[in-house]
């Protein structure tokens, strides 16, 4: 079976939610990596989270030169991913699950933002 079989079929891996506060609390304590997979005109137009590493998603599917560094830095962390609304996160998580790592989905930006967590400008 194809990745990409494997990643829509209906037994493709799934991947965790988890809540802005939560993902937070991991990445304060090295557990975790926060990464928007948004594009960079979305960082510059909104800002991005306090502690995220700005990766895209075209990127991850393309030639990975931002993504490769940062995997291999990261492989034993958990990659908590977000994007706008929580769809390109999810499916760079199933990507990326489907490649080994442990990964999971804090949906969107603006549950960041709700969450009152700290964002910065890019």
């Amino acid at each position: 079976m194809s990745l990409l079989q494997r990643l829509f079929s209906s037994g493709s891996s799934s991947v965790r939610s988890v809540a802005p506060d939560e993902a937070a609390r991991l990445v304060a304590a090295g557990q975790a990596a926060l990464v928007d997979v948004r594009e960079a005109d979305e960082w510059a137009e909104s800002g991005v989270a306090g502690p995220a590493t700005l990766l895209a998603l075209s990127d991850l599917t393309g030639a990975r030169a931002e993504w490769t560094p940062f995997l291999a830095k990261n492989r034993d962390r958990e990659l908590i991913l977000y994007c706008r609304s929580g769809g390109r996160s999810n499916r760079a998580a199933q990507i990326l699950a489907a490649e080994g790592f442990r990964t999971a989905n804090a949906g969107g930006f603006n549950d960041w933002q709700a969450a009152g967590l700290p964002v910065r400008e890019t």
